[in-house]
């Protein structure tokens, strides 16, 4: 599977999902040791077909796999809250700002990288993440603040698959309640803990991108063979705190690369990361405008009380067999989420460097818990996104990476030896700063400002209706007791 010459560059992961080490542009440390260690000389090897992953369509797939998820049963609902125009151009402004802040995150982790290999910084047996990048570049503050919003983004990003997962299995058996669901799938994803790290999610990015491109189709053709019903009404955008609340899950959904670093130190060239994300995004575009313009423009203000899209789908074996792909695609979702807090924790309690991988499986339990927990706490499917979104999303991905870039390369020295020069489309410094601050004050008035109040109100009306722990949200309301019919005489 990997031709010789690349696995000389490669970073990969062995069987104990540890790592061979190369440098930034994918100069390995060993060339020889590598090529023997990976796969044999080139010849063809099913473990490496499946498991072993680094090239830039491993990224590619792991960037849009991870990128669109259950979200993509919620954007109807945003497209409810904000109308159909508004829904649109929302989607492509965050979709093309969320790459252009992945692309920062993708430069500050190969100057970073390329300063600590100058140093002679050896990370065999190490994944760098975003915090420590920071922490390199800016100091322990910073550290600090990435490591605050990225592990909150990351564990409440978790509880939104789990959440996800019980809501959407209801609508194929619902003989047990939503909370019931969710302790089972809480088990389920535990399971995670065994994948070493991102070389290993070769195989699942492949099928989780499969799978949410069929349930993106069938949502859009199911749609619109529904057609609109009678007296369907699309009245939307109504009340700011709606339109706001829409908003920030749309800023939610393009603000998935909180795992950039970790994708980026899993390829054999990470340097060649600084597009793919904005290729993943274009292929996004394909699945989420058709799927959720076809579900507004069929049920309308239906779905503003529905806020999982195939609640108001016929039951067929189509939506069951997109019910079953979504579910999947969810359990590997929570292992993308869940694997940067798995090596945040190895890392405090002195396990990162363990080669077994029962013990770093057992080591990384605890982050499960608490994830699990909060699911059941807090189901309301739809609303915490836009939660997530306003309060995490915005600084962990938009507001830090801009911030954190101007600063960076705020002197001249710097600039002039910056690893990453600026790209050919903005190839002025100056152009760039400027469009770095203009993220920073929209992203903090606009999603984090506005969008925290609106959807904070939305999410506390959740509680005010449902309650915490609340045990089936959303669901259909029994049916009310028949009568009771009269006393039949007796028979003489």
């Amino acid at each position: 599977m990997v031709p010789r010459e690349q696995a000389e560059e490669a970073i990969v992961a062995d069987g104990n999902g540890k790592e061979e080490e190369v440098g930034v542009m994918g100069v390995s440390a060993g060339e020889h040791g590598a090529d023997d260690h990976h796969g044999g000389g080139g010849k063809f090897s099913m473990k490496n077909l499946l498991w072993h992953g680094g090239s830039v369509w491993d990224a590619w797939f792991s960037c849009a796999s991870n990128q669109v998820a259950q979200v993509l049963l919620t954007l109807p609902y945003s497209f409810s809250q904000l109308g159909m125009l508004s829904g649109v151009l929302l989607q492509l402004f965050y979709g093309f700002m969320g790459s252009w802040t992945a692309y920062l995150i993708s430069v500050l982790y190969v100057e970073y990288r390329s300063r600590k290999e100058k140093e002679g910084v050896s990370f065999k047996n190490h994944v760098i993440q975003w915090f420590e990048v920071l922490d390199g570049l800016l100091g322990p503050y910073w550290k600090a603040a990435g490591l605050a919003f990225n592990c909150t983004f990351l564990l409440f990003g978790s509880v939104i698959q789990l959440i996800a997962c019980a809501s959407n299995i209801y609508y194929i058996n619902d003989r047990l309640d939503k909370r019931t669901w969710t302790y089972i799938f809480g088990a389920c994803c535990a399971t995670t803990v065994f994948i070493p790290s991102f070389h290993n999610y070769r195989i699942w990015s492949f099928l989780g991108l499969g799978m949410t491109t069929y349930t993106a189709w069938y949502l859009a053709i199911a749609a619109l063979l529904n057609g609109q019903a009678e007296g369907i009404t699309h009245t939307g955008p109504t009340k700011l705190v709606l339109y706001f609340t829409g908003a920030t899950n749309i800023l939610y959904t393009f603000g998935g690369h909180a795992v950039t670093v970790e994708i980026m130190h899993a390829m054999w060239k990470p340097a060649k990361f600084k597009y793919i994300y904005l290729l993943a995004t274009l292929y996004v575009f394909t699945l989420t405008l058709p799927s959720a313009s076809a579900m507004y423009w069929a049920f309308g203000d239906e779905l503003l009380t529905h806020s999982n899209a195939f609640s108001l789908l016929p039951k067929t074996a189509w939506r069951d067999a997109a019910v079953i792909l979504m579910l999947i695609h969810q359990f590997i979702t929570f292992g993308f989420a869940c694997t940067p807090l798995y090596f945040v924790w190895e890392k405090v309690i002195g396990m990162h460097d363990t080669k077994s991988i029962c013990l770093r499986a057992l080591a990384r339990l605890p982050i499960v818990v608490p994830i699990w927990f909060l699911a059941i706490i807090f189901p309301f499917f739809g609303p915490i996104n836009s939660a997530v979104g306003a309060l995490l999303v915005s600084f962990t991905v938009y507001i830090i990476p801009a911030l954190a870039h101007i600063l960076t390369y705020r002197t001249a020295s710097a600039r002039m030896n910056a690893a990453e020069k600026p790209p050919f489309f903005l190839p002025s410094w100056t152009g760039m700063f400027v469009l770095n601050m203009f993220i920073v004050v929209w992203v903090l008035v606009v999603g984090f400002g506005l969008g925290g109040w609106a959807s904070m109100v939305n999410f506390i009306r959740q509680i005010d209706t449902f309650g915490l722990f609340a045990k089936c949200y959303q669901c259909p309301k029994p049916a009310p007791a028949l009568a009771q019919s009269p006393v039949p005489l007796p028979h003489h």
